[in-house]
């Protein structure tokens, strides 16, 4: 698909992720620049989450369900991180025993060296196999739910209502997800609960 009607990436700074989608409705090429302004991060996400394989399969599943979907996208969501990061978490999904697989063999593994830090601060990884094995541990216990939520804030670095907009929940949920989850965590990990601020 040839690209060279495409503007340079710094004349479409500035430009929304909603323009960019309407316009790839009619001009498909167009959606390019949403793959290249996301395709890094949504795969960090997933790395987060799953082997280096799949995860490589979820990013890409990822923008072929986008580019299939984007005549549904709400045009009045300027950015479209909340949406590409809830349709990696629905394909997330679907490899949800291998995600539990993969937090309960790191969980196994020896060391509980900066535990608490690792507690407080999930994700700051870029892939699950840096997890400590207590934390794994302790997202392999996390419901389905609970650890979307949290990872959806610790690993994409969303806020509470973009996690909403992601995965279609109000609000208010996902900031009793978040702290169920830091808490069981905490608890988990044998440390004592934290007071946790709801409002992401």
């Amino acid at each position: 698909m040839p690209l060279t009607h495409l503007p340079p990436v710094r004349m479409l700074e500035g430009t929304t992720d909603a323009s960019i989608i309407a316009r790839s409705r009619h001009e498909p090429e167009w959606f390019s620049v949403i793959f290249d302004r996301y395709f890094t991060a949504i795969h960090r996400y997933a790395a987060a989450r799953l082997d280096p394989g799949t995860a490589d399969d979820v990013a890409s599943e990822t923008f072929l369900a986008a580019f299939d979907q984007r005549n549904r996208y709400d045009l009045t969501c300027p950015s479209a991180r909340p949406w590409l990061y809830g349709i990696a978490t629905n394909l997330i999904g679907r490899h949800r025993r291998a995600e539990i697989r993969l937090y309960r063999a790191l969980g196994r593994a020896a060391g509980r060296d900066d535990v608490e830090n690792h507690a407080d601060r999930v994700a700051d990884r870029v892939s699950a196999e840096q997890l400590n094995p207590a934390l794994a541990k302790g997202l392999a216990a996390l419901s389905a739910g609970d650890r979307d939520a949290l990872l959806l804030v610790a690993c994409a670095q969303l806020s509470y209502a973009e996690v909403a907009r992601a995965l279609h929940i109000p609000t208010g949920t996902v900031g009793s997800r978040v702290t169920r989850a830091r808490r069981r965590l905490r608890t988990t990990l044998g440390f004592p609960a934290l007071e946790v601020d709801d409002h992401g």
